[in-house]
Formats: structure tokens, sequence, C-alpha cells
């Protein structure tokens, strides 16, 4: 455009130019032509940016609303707290709970000849005596999908929407009731409006399962909080069908007795609070954290009060 607008400038007439370039100098005679092409830019991108944002939040409501609502899966977390407090049941008062990325380290307590886990076990009790919570993952809906969400970059999506949406209502007032332009903003101004009332929704519900479950949800992004439950049920189900065979007896002094309602027979005294962080590993293994004498990190792993019941634990 500058070279043509030089050409004229020279008194040379437009007729011999070729027909892309005679094109050009009309076209770069139309007023407001950068705000104008920024305009159908955004009206032609719009649906489709709809389209990647809006089965994003989706996600985020579904999964933070099954996670939250789900009774199977906090069956299986009060057993999973019942084992830890009853394993240490002679050694410290009962806890509340854990941190849920403790749910890590379930397949990495093994038993001493490296052969079990305590992940194992926990398959093999909620398989004979809660049959009906097996199948407990199938309450959570959208885990994968949710994942993957980033909050900011659905907000910076949404900010980029918004400067499109006033920068068309701009041309619409230039332009002196534009029909295209009207169209356009009575049909999609509602749209945004909406996506982003969804995405307010979005927010507050993760921030309330976050919530829910003992963690801070400024500092826990989607792609943490639901990836622990998506690490767990892979473990789960990969152990639903172990290859080994043992005794419920070995699992505590009375064999036929409900693990949580011997929990609670055992431990009369209210439950405490963990300090700082109440970590499974501290409620299973009693992992503590020491210094060598040359100021070297180091953990004692280990033993469960019932050692004796657990042979291996």
């Amino acid at each position: 455009m500058k070279l043509i607008q030089t050409y004229e400038s020279e008194g040379r007439s437009l007729d011999e130019l070729s027909e892309e370039d005679r094109f050009m100098a009309r076209f770069g005679k139309i007023p407001r032509l950068s705000q104008r092409i920024s305009t159908l830019t955004f009206m032609g991108n719009f649906t489709e940016s709809i389209q990647n944002i809006q089965p994003q939040l989706d996600a985020i409501i579904a999964a933070s609303m099954s996670v939250r609502s789900s009774m199977k899966l906090k069956k299986i977390l009060e057993i999973i707290l019942a084992f830890g407090n009853y394993m240490n049941s002679s050694r410290r008062g009962p806890a509340y709970g854990f941190h849920l990325q403790s749910l890590d380290l379930l397949p990495d307590t093994k038993s001493t000849d490296r052969r079990h886990t305590l992940l194992d076990f926990i398959v093999r009790i909620i398989r004979e005596k809660y049959p009906d919570l097996q199948n407990f993952y199938t309450e959570l809906q959208f885990l994968d999908k949710a994942a993957l969400v980033s909050f900011d970059s659905i907000l910076r999506n949404l900010k980029a929407l918004e400067r499109g949406m006033e920068l068309t209502r701009s041309e619409f007032s230039a332009e002196e009731e534009n029909p295209v332009l009207k169209t356009f903003l009575d049909t999609n101004a509602p749209l945004l409006d909406s996506l982003k009332a969804e995405e307010k929704t979005a927010q507050d519900t993760y921030e309330s399962v976050v919530e829910y479950f003992g963690e801070d949800p400024t500092m826990t992004l989607p792609s943490e909080f639901f990836s622990v439950f998506i690490r767990f049920i892979k473990a789960y189900k990969t152990n639903t069908e172990p290859d080994f065979l043992f005794q419920i007896s070995i699992m505590c002094r009375q064999p036929q007795m409900d693990l949580i309602a011997e929990l609670k027979r055992k431990q009369g005294s209210p439950p405490v609070r963990e300090g700082k962080d109440g970590a499974i590993e501290d409620i299973i293994t009693e992992a503590v954290a020491y210094r060598d004498s040359e100021g070297r990190h180091s953990s004692l792993h280990h033993v469960s009060s019932c050692h004796h019941e657990l042979p291996g634990i």
C-alpha cells in the first residue's frame, strides 16, 4: 500500500498496474481498514473459540462435581484411613485424614519380601468385604479432560473474546448499524456472557472440591488435583486381580470383624489432628526424616504396630 501511495503521488495512472495491484489500491482506501480487518477476523474465529473453551469448562464442572459427590470414593478413602490408623493404633492416636497426594504411596509401601504392596491388601479387602465399592471409579467423570485444563489459558482467551466483542460494538456504532454486525452482536454477545458466567461456575466448583479435600485451590492446579485420582484409579485397576492369595486372618486380630468397626472399637479416644500435613507416610509407615552425622537426609521407614499379625508389612 505504501508503494501504491508513492506510485499515485508521482501522478502515474492506476490503469498501468496489474489487476491485483488495482484491487489493492481500492482496498487501501477503505476507512478504518485495520479495525475492520480485526473485526472480521474476530467474527470469523468466534465460533471456534467458543467451541474450544466450552468443553474445558464442562470437564472441570463435571469432574469436580463427580469427585465431590461420589459416596463410593468417600468409602474407599475411609478404608484407606482405617488401614493406616489400625496399623498404628498402639503407637499413636487415630488421625482425621491424609493428603490426597499420599495415595501415590500406597503402591510403594511394600512388604519385606517386596512382592506385595499395601494397595494389594486394600484391593483384596475391598473385593471380599466391600464388593459394592469395587467400581468406585465409574462415579468419577471427565478426570482425564479436566486434568488438561488451564484456568489461566481460559481467562486469557475470554479476555481476548471480550476485547474482540468491544471492537465489534465500536465498529457497529461507526458503521451506522450495519445489519451484518447487528446480527452477529445479537446472536453472539449473549453466548459470550453465558460463557463468562460458566467460567465463574467452573472456578467456584473446582475451588469447592479442592477445599473439601483439604487443599489450597490457589496453589493446586487442575492438572495436579485430578491427576492424583487418575493415578490412583490406574494403580487400583492394575491390582484388581492380584496374582497372590492370602488369608484375611493375617490382616487383624479378629479376622471376621469389619476393619472399620474394629478400628472404632479399639480407639475410643477422639481422633487427633495430624501435625504438619497428615501425610499417609506418617499414618502407615511412620517415615521419620533425620540427618546423619554428616548432615545428609535419610529416612526410617517402617514398622506397623501389628507387624506380628501382618507378616511382611
